[in-house]
């Protein structure tokens, strides 16, 4: 028999006995002459592979939100920065319009005053006035805007005040306009408030409280302290009465009390006090009114600056778990 003879005997024989082989299984192994098939509740390979372009697909999203956030990051530290500006830049006309409010009402508090803005009627009726922002992506700004809104306008109503809202912003336009609530005006937020905004508002507001329409108006907003802090806060507009108006101002004036004694006397006017304080008013309020959403503006665009960041930051933690993942399966593969 030849060489070539033998080894097609062998493989004959080899293939017989495969054919009438009974596989042996063993602690869940199967085991076969062509070698080991593997644990049937492992992965096969294509799963595995799978698994990989999943994780892939995973890390590629992060990133590009990732990327998303760092650049709202940067647009909104650099609003910020001059809505900061702006805030800090409109207080030194405030206050020397409050001083000059302060001395009218000291060379007036003696006499009776009648202005319908400094006088009291009973409380039928309150307009709410909420700002909000006009966008989202900034943490809880909004949602503590219109938490209080909540909360005062259910105040009112435990009390049996009648009252109506005016919206500043389109987050809190679109929330309450969904509820039962009486609006009759709104707003846009502007990202840079101005004094023809600011006027638009304060005419609306105080030709709605000299028409009797409502006897209170109430401002809802976020006062900016700092970058890191703001505070939610309700302050009335109107009426103000003429010696808590003045007891205010003066608080807020009495750390620069003894410094004012030493520099500059009362202000000494042309007009009758009376009538400057008539034309005054309407001027302070519209500041009041300007304050306010420019304090919102600026609370919004620090909150969504801290939002952003912890979403970068999250995003980088989270690329980088999922990294971890898709490196070790490759190596399990």
């Amino acid at each position: 028999m030849s060489v070539i003879t033998r080894c097609v005997a062998v493989a004959l024989s080899a293939v017989a006995a495969a054919a009438n082989f009974q596989p042996v299984v063993s602690s869940g192994k199967t085991f076969s002459p062509f070698g080991l098939r593997g644990d049937s509740r492992r992965s096969s390979g294509i799963v595995k592979s799978g698994k990989i372009n999943e994780l892939k697909g995973r890390i590629k999203s992060v990133s590009s939100s990732q990327k998303i956030t760092s650049a709202m990051k940067l647009v909104a530290a650099a609003k910020v920065r001059r809505a900061q500006e702006a805030v800090l830049c409109g207080r030194p006309f405030s206050e020397q319009l409050e001083k000059v409010l302060r001395d009218l009402l000291d060379q007036l508090k003696l006499e009776a005053l009648d202005l319908p803005v400094l006088t009291e009627r009973p409380v039928k009726k309150v307009t709410l006035v909420s700002i909000t922002g006009d966008r989202g992506l900034c943490g809880s700004h909004n949602a503590q805007i219109i938490k209080a809104t909540e909360q005062r306008a259910a105040q009112l109503k435990a009390l049996g005040v009648d009252f109506d809202l005016i919206t500043i912003g389109k987050k809190g336009t679109t929330y309450f306009k969904r509820r039962d609530y009486t609006m009759p005006a709104t707003y846009d937020c502007p990202q840079a408030p101005s004094a023809e905004f600011a006027n638009s508002v304060a005419e609306k507001l105080l030709a709605k409280y000299l028409a009797a329409d409502t006897d209170r108006i109430e401002v809802v907003y976020t006062k900016f302290i700092s970058l890191i802090k703001t505070e939610p806060t309700i302050s009335i507009l109107l009426p103000r009465n003429q010696y808590e108006l003045q007891g205010e101002l003066e608080e807020k004036a009495g750390v620069k009390a003894a410094d004012e004694e030493n520099s500059l006397d009362s202000l000494i006017f042309e007009q009758e006090p009376k009538t400057l304080l008539d034309s005054i008013l309407p001027l302070y309020f519209n500041s009041q009114v300007l304050r306010s959403v420019q304090d919102g503006v600026a609370s919004e665009l620090s909150a969504r600056m801290t939002a952003m960041s912890s979403a970068s930051d999250n995003a980088k933690s989270l690329k980088k778990g999922l990294t971890l993942q898709m490196n070790r399966a490759r190596q399990a593969s």
